[in-house]
């Protein structure tokens, strides 16, 4: 239900390649460093999002999605369900046009509320697997 084929589909292929990953920071071993690396692969612009603002896979970082200067398409989504509400909004908020959040991250709430602002949203999948599935 939170994760329907043509979502998937719509949000990688037509959504837009740029890409804010929310967590994604310079720790080769968490899951968002190599999600990003392979987004970038296929085309994506990747835009880290963490406290520390670190530049990873090249591009510059921020600490917050309200501190991007430019547009964002899909918001990944790589902190625990507790969190992720928040930044949900904090991505309807900024315009992007989709939320994402990856494997085990869920909130139903959040879910409704960016559906109801019109934004496209997947929960508990992640774009690294899904995009290769694609072609």
């Amino acid at each position: 239900m939170y994760a329907d084929a043509e979502t998937i589909r719509r949000i990688l292929t037509g959504t837009g390649d740029t890409w804010a990953v929310v967590g994604l920071s310079t720790n080769e071993r968490r899951a968002a460093y190599g999600v990003a690396k392979v987004l970038q692969r296929f085309g994506k612009r990747v835009v880290p999002v963490h406290p520390k603002a670190e530049t990873v896979h090249g591009e510059p970082g921020y600490a917050t999605l309200a501190d991007i200067p430019f547009p964002v398409d899909v918001v990944d989504v790589f902190v625990n369900s507790e969190l992720a509400g928040e930044v949900a909004d904090e991505a309807v908020a900024i315009g992007a046009k989709a939320v994402w959040y990856q494997l085990g991250v869920v909130d139903e709430d959040a879910y409704e509320r960016t559906r109801a602002a019109g934004r496209d949203m997947v929960m508990d999948r992640c774009p690294a697997i899904e995009i290769p599935l694609l072609s």
